[in-house]
């Protein structure tokens, strides 16, 4: 791809070749972060976190798979972000019950359900445990290959088979325990 030579421009300080891998990166990054997890109103802060993260760590990079890498930074970051989170609930309450960030979080909730076709997937893919939920994530929607999955997330390629086989088997039930549960009431 170019990337190669725009990416060696952005690390020598080439403030343009870097705005130009974030235009190109920007929506892999937010569609990324929100199939990990990241609530709709937080995305813009992720998203800026990794692109901050990319910056500082860029003169690092080497010469493998800029995307993979840029998986890397994202679900670290992803994770940053809601252990920070964590610590700080009262905080992030108080500004959750805020009216204008309900207001705000409609309109992103509208804007980033673009990304998902359909919300009781995206519901059933949240739903899964973190080991479970990444690697479908990056297979289906990222289509990563086993070999890239592997590097992203630092696990075995043959953990990274079971684990998509098991992820299939829960997802498979978690629909069908929605929709039954729909149909039920």
């Amino acid at each position: 791809m170019h990337n190669s030579g725009m990416i060696e421009r952005a690390q020598k300080g080439d403030k343009k070749a870097y705005a130009e891998l974030i235009q190109i990166h920007h929506r892999t990054v937010e569609k990324f972060a929100y199939q990990c997890g990241v609530k709709a109103n937080d995305l813009p802060d992720v998203t800026q976190e990794v692109f901050v993260k990319l910056y500082r760590f860029l003169p690092q990079f080497k010469h493998e798979r800029f995307t993979t890498w840029l998986y890397k930074i994202t679900l670290n970051a992803t994770r940053d972000y809601y252990r920070k989170e964590t610590r700080e609930k009262a905080k992030e309450e108080k500004l959750t019950r805020n009216v204008t960030t309900s207001y705000c979080t409609k309109s992103a909730e509208d804007r980033i359900l673009v990304f998902e076709e359909d919300q009781e997937l995206h519901k059933a893919i949240q739903s899964l445990d973190e080991k479970y939920r990444h690697p479908i994530i990056l297979f289906y929607f990222h289509e990563l290959s086993y070999v890239q999955i592997s590097e992203v997330l630092n696990v075995p390629i043959s953990t990274i088979k079971i684990r998509l086989l098991r992820a299939k088997g829960h997802l498979k039930t978690a629909l069908e325990m929605n929709g039954g549960t729909e149909h039920g009431r």
